[in-house]
């Protein structure tokens, strides 16, 4: 049988290609695990804007800021609450108004148990507070603010 008349891959062909795809794929991966982080942190920036938006709406009615979620439209319990599949509101404190102080809150949003946003090491702390100053943390403490407020 004559060798010129068989067409195909050799090995070496096709070993090339497997490599290539591997480089490809060890690029491409991270990228796109980096930017998913990056737009799942969109959930815990709306999260916290429209509970900071609660928070005002209730202190124009009633003359305080409040703690509970039940006050603000979260439903019945007590903190944390998910606000959907990556993160929770870990916290709110409020003080109260005295002679000389106004009344605040803070707010904080934080990844869920178990979700892929943990990963997130730079972006584990979301804060805003009655004045309306957004703030965050990375999983140091370490503040990201110019990072996660973009």
């Amino acid at each position: 049988m004559n060798r010129s008349h068989l067409a195909g891959f050799t090995l070496v062909e096709l070993m090339v290609v497997v490599v290539i795809t591997a480089i490809l794929a060890s690029i491409a991966v991270p990228a796109y695990t980096s930017s998913m982080r990056k737009s799942r942190r969109t959930e815990a920036k709306t999260t916290i804007m429209d509970l900071a938006a609660r928070e005002e709406r209730f202190f124009a009615t009633q003359q305080m800021y409040t703690t509970s979620p039940s006050s603000l439209a979260y439903g019945s319990g007590a903190w944390p609450i998910s606000t959907g599949t990556y993160y929770q509101i870990s916290s709110v404190s409020s003080s109260p108004a005295t002679a000389t102080t106004p009344g605040g809150y803070v707010l904080q949003v934080t990844p869920s148990a178990g979700s892929p946003q943990l990963q997130d090491t730079s972006c584990q702390l979301f804060q805003v507070d009655q004045t309306g100053k957004q703030s965050s943390q990375d999983g140091s403490g370490n503040d990201t603010s110019t990072t996660c407020w973009p």
